[in-house]
């Protein structure tokens, strides 16, 4: 892993949480935005949740879009995506009236096969689709890579909602630092054999993923130096994200893990 250190400075309003739920399983107050300064190169990581799975990340200036739904308006004040990265074919990962209305002339649309069956002919030319396991480039940000990681459930019960090599996870990287983006998965082999993860996404919802004790002991495995739990409201409310943490910091081998929480549900109903 990179020796680089990283240093949190979080400068935006916090979201007021309406949800006494979440609020309760959640100790500390989730974030708005995030922000990642790398010292030792100046390289600059914002994160800006929009909702669930949706989320804006600015990487030195390049601005990526992963799985953007709800529309225009969910992305009011945000710079224009430079590539847009889909995981799965699912509504709250891909929804094609948003891709028309936030995708640029000439920007890219990175997928896997059964996301780019769906998408309408006009934006099949701006494509790209990339299958797990497979690493590649994108003309005009040729200074990151992208490998697309499996994401899939292990659970008998719920192989029926991911299967595997239909979506995908991603790792991006530019210059030796490494974000992981898990996409909906429990915690298969493929994410606790992670090597050299700076930053990582995971994710923890029940009936549809993993439990928060799942991820946790795969974060464990994989040692990012930052984790940000995120998709974490399942069928019956909100993950408890205290637990994730709490095991987290609690792990030997991983105690130096830094656990960031944001707000991914600003809406709560």
């Amino acid at each position: 892993m990179k020796t680089y250190t990283l240093l949190a400075i979080f400068a935006f309003t916090l979201f007021a949480c309406n949800n006494n739920t979440a609020k309760d399983k959640n100790s500390e107050e989730p974030m708005a935005t995030s922000e990642v300064k790398q010292t030792e190169t100046e390289s600059t990581f914002n994160v800006t949740p929009i909702s669930h799975a949706t989320m804006v990340l600015d990487w030195d200036g390049t601005t990526f879009y992963i799985d953007p739904v709800g529309g225009a308006a969910a992305f009011s004040g945000q710079p224009p995506a430079d590539l847009i990265l889909v995981t799965d074919i699912h509504g709250d990962h891909f929804n094609m009236e948003t891709l028309r209305e936030v995708v640029g002339d000439g920007v890219r649309i990175m997928a896997p096969q059964a996301v780019a069956d769906k998408i309408d002919d006009e934006l099949l030319s701006q494509t790209l689709v990339v299958a797990n396991g497979e690493t590649t480039t994108v003309p005009g940000i040729d200074d990151f890579t992208f490998e697309a990681i499996p994401m899939y459930n292990l659970r008998e019960e719920a192989l029926k909602f991911h299967t595997k090599g239909r979506g995908n996870g991603y790792v991006i990287e530019k210059d030796g630092m490494r974000v992981y983006i898990s996409g909906d998965t429990e915690d298969i082999p493929e994410m606790r054999n992670l090597e050299n993860i700076d930053i990582a996404f995971v994710c923890m919802n029940l009936p549809y993923t993993m439990t928060v004790e799942s991820a946790a002991s795969a974060v464990v495995d994989f040692k990012p130096e930052k984790v940000y739990p995120y998709h974490y409201r399942g069928s019956e409310g909100m993950s408890d994200v205290g637990v994730f943490r709490d095991m987290i910091k609690k792990s030997s081998v991983s105690s130096d893990i830094e656990v960031v929480q944001l707000d991914w549900y600003p809406n709560k109903e």
